[in-house]
């Protein structure tokens, strides 16, 4: 009697799982970063705000004093997690930075973890997504990552040093134009560090603050006197591709 299931050895008989399989792998990154921004959406809404440092400051600073650094791993971590799933409200983490550890050693830590959080997200986007939109887009995608690479570094340090664009496009856009990790990783660290040192330097002041019931002014990067250099920085980096839409190279 036959085997109405069929014969195992019968390729025809037995369903191909491998593409279910191969799907699953390339977007695990990306699935993983949705579910857990999705998670810290309500999260964050919740503990990242003044309200959360108001009320536990003062138990904040005495683990750090007890634990120093076992505070500093668990904050590294946290906003690291924060980065990668684009946690709405990290700035407060930002400011948290400057509170516990000072100017020097927030901008560091901080500095340090977004860039490292940056490049998680860069990477399972660029698997995920990046390589999709490749294959969907057709030639337009290869000419625009041909213009965009012109000038890449410029774009690159552009994005991190005006503080009109956000944290997470200019995580996401360079990872479906086919920018290089360590390009990415550089720029970021690089172009970061302004305005991190401006808001770390908040928070830094922040105890003083909370003392007097005052809350911290989110609004100082928009401040000529921070804005202007930070446009000069952001000016200074997109002169290469200025002079090469004008036609002007570097004399060999």
């Amino acid at each position: 009697m036959s085997d109405p299931i069929g014969d195992p050895k019968d390729g025809a008989s037995v369903p191909d799982t491998a593409p279910r399989r191969g799907w699953l792998r390339r977007f695990a990154p990306i699935i993983v970063i949705a579910i857990g921004f999705t998670a810290a959406l309500f999260l964050g809404r919740d503990y990242l705000n003044f309200a959360t440092l108001e009320r536990n400051y003062e138990a904040l600073l005495a683990w750090r004093d007890e634990h120093l650094v076992l505070t500093a791993a668990a904050y590294m971590t946290i906003y690291v997690v924060g980065v990668a799933f684009s946690v709405p409200g990290a700035i407060w983490l930002t400011l948290l930075g400057g509170f516990l550890f000072g100017l020097v050693g927030g901008s560091i830590m901080v500095v340090s973890s977004a860039t490292l959080g940056a490049a998680l997200i860069f990477l399972a986007a660029r698997t995920s997504l990046g390589a999709l939109l490749r294959e969907k887009a057709g030639g337009w995608i290869g000419r625009l990552e041909a213009q965009f690479k012109r000038g890449e570094v410029s774009f690159l340090l552009i994005m991190r040093l005006v503080p009109a664009v956000p944290f997470f496009v200019a995580n996401l856009a360079p990872a479906f134009l086919g920018v290089r990790l360590w390009t990415f990783v550089w720029t970021t660290f690089l172009g970061i560090m302004p305005g991190t040192v401006v808001f770390v330097s908040v928070g830094a002041g922040l105890g003083e603050q909370l003392e007097r019931g005052e809350r911290p002014d989110l609004g100082v990067i928009f401040e000529p006197h921070i804005l202007g250099p930070l446009l000069g920085l952001a000016a200074l980096a997109a002169l290469p591709l200025v002079l090469r839409l004008l036609g002007i190279r570097k004399p060999s």
